[in-house]
């Protein structure tokens, strides 16, 4: 089986997408089971043939279609033929499809995934009953998990379910695709629930798309929309790491090339029409109107092509009950008619078309027939229909022109690219591609069935299946310094530590003390840094941690905030790094030697005001002796910052400052002042040490044999800290 192959080990898979790769239907009174059309369930069938979901006790969770079962018994027995096929049912009411699916998932995401912003409906209602089927996923996923299972979530239909599963099972490994385009951050900005729904994606430890492109508008939607931080294919949010892949979806060559030697029957004679073939799902995105309208004007401007050439166009119903869909079949219907009234004879009819589905032999032997494979939708994710007439050529002829927004066209450039808002330029095209040379044919055909042979849909889901495992919950525990990994059992680790520390001092007379930073520590991060505010409940733990221990707030903010927050409490308090600071029960500062910043303060002030003349959300924080730019509200800024950093490094060396980079904030303060240096202030035996960001790394290395040092979310990938915690609740 596929995902136990090449180094991948033998555990339990889930995969949950909307659709199950079988079809429960009502036929004659009795219910039937049949196979589902589609990529994913085309593409993932050899799951369920070789029998190993089942044998394993893994599960395919998914709806198994609008059959209404007679009565209650009949679902149970179904459900039992479903459960031996490694299928877990999740049967959806009338009024779920029609809210979750065709309501939000294919009324609102799928046409904002696909840049068709005019298509959203004006008045979107339906994101609860989005929110409770994806949550119905979620649960019945989390009741059949065990320790050491992956799941493999699919598709935009249930873009939540990753982060719901993850708060139901955090230990499991859960990986997600998306089979569609994802937008660019921009066109993302129009959707009322972004945030939810880059926050339940991201819930998964490796998220996969078919393309870099795609790839590439998720990383930068949350760097812009969340303020996550980015190492390169990796996220960071919330205390969790997402991996980020590319890993284009290919079809069952094998299968294909073996229909593709059989012999040629497509109910035509051998001196028919050179022929032109369309084969898609009837969807807006798929560009069949400006197809037929490229093709009529390929007959007005070659009159010498007309009763030499035919379009076979293949338009499977979609989404029947939806108007876009009724209106866009109409549309297409309309066109098909117009062009074989104005240029068809009684010998001849230039468009035929056929508004229903073929089987996989039927559909091959029209990809064998065709001369030109026309593939141009407005938008695809990566479209395996141009990947199947590749993959069914085995005599290494036909040309395949393909759409450059089609997610085909990054691996398959061999095929002509055309844009499919240009219709005039399409006609060009099919008019190239019918007068190709026939070296020329064959040279491409082979460089694309090379492409198609190179990726196939198995290596697909292997490749992907063997990145979670390599990511996933299970290598993320391990021990040591360095590590900058979350670990599950985290708090656990921490506490059973700290109590053996305590019990060291206790024995031998001395005292424990908590080094404490503020942001991102103790509390969450704010918009602006005096909105993060201790609150009572904080204020309270604090008092009554002091009767236990010697605490200290060890942050980067300016004495009068620490002096509000904390200052009737018995705690050390150390602001701006440690540059100033004031022990428990002493009514004044104390500052640290330095030079006079007087003399580096305007240049720098100078040149972080350059970005926030381009990125207004961005604010410099002047302190006592040092600056701070701000950039949380202003993610686009990210480029500048990045070279404002790398310009003041510059100026380091001739400076006296240094240069530190936290989270969304760039200081500049005098050089040698960091929180290691807060130690001396510090009398205790036994030390632990919580910090968010590189900030608090020095403090972390500073630390004396013993002492215990612990990262408030995931931050950078390396860190001196023993462990790791997820947010500051946990902390």
């Amino acid at each position: 089986m596929v995902p136990y192959a090449r180094g991948v080990e033998m555990s339990r898979l889930l995969v949950a997408s909307n659709r199950l790769p079988v079809t429960v239907r009502m036929e004659h009174g009795r219910a039937r089971i049949v196979p589902s059309a589609g990529g994913l369930a085309t593409g993932l069938r050899r799951l369920l043939e070789d029998g190993s979901l089942g044998t394993l006790g893994g599960a395919w969770i998914g709806w198994p279609g609008e059959a209404r079962l007679p009565d209650d018994a009949t679902r149970i027995v179904v459900s039992a033929e479903l459960r031996a096929m490694g299928l877990q049912p999740l049967w959806l009411r009338t009024s779920e499809v029609r809210r979750y699916y065709e309501g939000f998932a294919n009324g609102v995401l799928w046409p904002l995934f696909h840049d068709q912003l005019d298509r959203i409906p004006l008045d979107a209602r339906d994101w609860a009953p989005f929110r409770a089927v994806n949550a119905r996923f979620a649960d019945a996923m989390a009741a059949t998990l065990q320790p050491g299972d992956r799941a493999w979530v699919h598709d935009y239909q249930l873009c939540l379910v990753p982060g719901m599963l993850r708060a139901r099972s955090p230990d499991v490994a859960v990986g997600y695709f998306l089979h569609i385009p994802f937008p660019a951050p921009e066109v993302l900005r129009a959707l009322p629930w972004r945030r939810q729904v880059l926050e339940g994606i991201l819930g998964a430890d490796l998220v996969g798309f078919h393309t870099e492109t795609a790839g590439w508008h998720f990383r930068e939607a949350c760097r812009r929309l969340l303020g996550a931080d980015l190492q390169g294919d990796e996220i960071r949010y919330a205390g969790h790491a997402t991996q980020v892949g590319t890993f284009p979806m290919g079809v069952d060559v094998a299968s294909w090339e073996r229909m593709g030697g059989a012999e040629v029957r497509v109910g035509t004679p051998t001196n028919a029409p050179r022929c032109f073939l369309g084969v898609d799902r009837l969807d807006y995105t798929k560009g069949i109107p400006r197809r037929i309208l490229a093709f009529e004007r390929l007959l007005q401007r070659r009159p010498d092509l007309r009763d030499g050439v035919r379009l076979v166009q293949i338009a499977v119903p979609s989404r029947e009950g939806v108007r876009a869909y009724q209106e866009l079949r109409r549309k297409v219907e309309g066109l098909v008619g117009g062009v074989n009234g104005r240029y068809g004879t009684s010998a001849w009819t230039p468009i035929q078309y056929l508004g229903r589905g073929l089987s996989a032999d039927a559909l091959a032997a029209h990809y064998r027939a065709a001369d030109v494979m026309l593939v141009t939708p407005l938008r695809d994710g990566m479209n395996l229909v141009a990947k199947e007439f590749c993959a069914t050529r085995t005599d290494e002829d036909g040309v395949l022109v393909l759409s450059e927004l089609a997610g085909a066209a990054e691996e398959l450039s061999a095929a002509l690219l055309v844009n499919p808002y240009d219709v005039e330029g399409m006609a060009a095209t099919y008019a190239r591609a019918l007068r190709m040379p026939p070296r020329e044919r064959t040279l491409r055909m082979q460089a694309l069935r090379h492409a198609v042979r190179r990726s196939d849909i198995h290596l697909w889901a292997e490749s992907f299946l063997e990145a979670l495992q390599r990511v996933g919950p299970a290598t993320r525990r391990r021990d040591g310094r360095g590590n900058g990994v979350l670990r599950p059992d985290a708090e656990t680790q921490v506490i059973a530590r700290v109590r053996a520390q305590v019990a060291g001092v206790r024995h031998t007379g001395g005292r424990l003390a908590i080094l404490l930073d503020h942001d991102g520590t103790l509390v969450p991060f704010a918009e602006r840094p005096e909105l993060a505010v201790p609150d009572a409940a904080l204020l309270a733990l604090l008092e009554g941690l002091v009767r236990h221990a010697a605490v200290h707030v060890v942050s980067g903010r300016p004495r009068a905030d620490l002096d509000a927050w904390y200052g009737h409490l018995p705690l050390g308090l150390h602001a701006e790094h440690g540059l100033w600071s004031r022990v428990a029960g002493a009514p004044l500062w104390s500052r640290l030697p330095t030079d006079d910043p007087e003399p580096w303060m305007d240049i720098v002030a100078e040149r972080m005001a350059r970005v926030v003349a381009l990125h207004p959300a961005a604010f410099v924080e002047p302190k006592s002796a040092s600056l701070a730019l701000h950039w949380r509200l202003a993610p686009a800024a990210a480029s500048e910052v990045a070279a404002l950093e790398q310009e003041l490094r510059a100026c380091a060396t001739w400076l006296p400052i240094d240069v530190l980079e936290g989270s969304r904030v760039l200081e500049v303060r005098p050089r040698g002042v960091h929180k290691g240096r807060v130690l001396a202030c510090v009398g205790a035996e036994a030390i632990l040490a919580l910090g968010d960001d590189r900030t608090d790394e020095a403090l972390f290395v500073a630390l004396p044999p013993g002492g215990i040092a612990v990262r408030v979310g995931s931050g950078d990938a390396e860190t001196a800290a023993h462990v790791t915690l997820p947010d500051p609740a946990a902390a």
